[in-house]
């Protein structure tokens, strides 16, 4: 399938699978949101904002809101009862290829080294693939983040010959390669 990708989904959107219940955010989360970005990990890897406070949350989760509303994409709670979130992925187009579908990723420090991120992406890359289309799904991945491009080895992504995707971040200029994911490329979960 070669279409753009649509993100029109029936709301509020949840996936169940794989021991994880992926939801979209509520206000309700703002202090689990907040002890999940308030962390040097996701400082150094992303473009959260830092230091991330109740204030940074209200304003992510409401530009989260936003992009839902607007069909721009989708930020999904990564819990394991349905409640309490433990990190979070999103699923947005492709911001070099709009005929691409790109997912992302974070996961709380006290949640690291359960499975939680490359079971999230299985998820979600099953739920793109049956419901979003497009050419494929990419993750972009800034070089030296080896638990970032260990998450996209393990849900069956490869590393594209793509030429690297340079961004602005945090005042600094970031370096990303791509990884891409085609329809077939894992067993994912149907």
């Amino acid at each position: 399938m070669d279409s753009r990708p649509t993100f029109d989904f029936p709301g509020p959107l949840r996936i169940d699978g794989l021991g994880l219940h992926l939801r979209e955010w509520s206000d309700d989360d703002v202090a689990d949101l907040v002890a999940l970005y308030d962390d040097p990990e996701i400082d150094r890897w992303t473009p959260v904002a830092s230091p991330f406070d109740s204030q940074a949350a209200l304003a992510y989760l409401a530009a989260a809101e936003q992009k839902s509303a607007e069909r721009r994409g989708v930020q999904l709670a990564i819990t394991t009862d349905g409640e309490r979130p433990r990190g979070e992925v999103l699923l947005f187009p492709g911001t070099t290829d709009e005929r691409d579908v790109e997912l992302a990723y974070g996961v709380g420090a006290a949640y690291r080294g359960r499975g939680l991120a490359t079971r999230a992406v299985r998820l979600v890359v099953d739920f793109a693939h049956r419901h979003v289309g497009g050419r494929r799904i990419v993750l972009c991945i800034e070089d030296g983040n080896a638990a970032s491009e260990g998450v996209a080895k393990s849900a069956g992504f490869v590393l594209a010959g793509d030429e690297p995707v340079l961004r602005m971040a945090k005042g600094r200029d970031v370096v990303l390669r791509t990884w891409s994911h085609r329809e077939g490329d894992c067993p994912c979960p149907g």
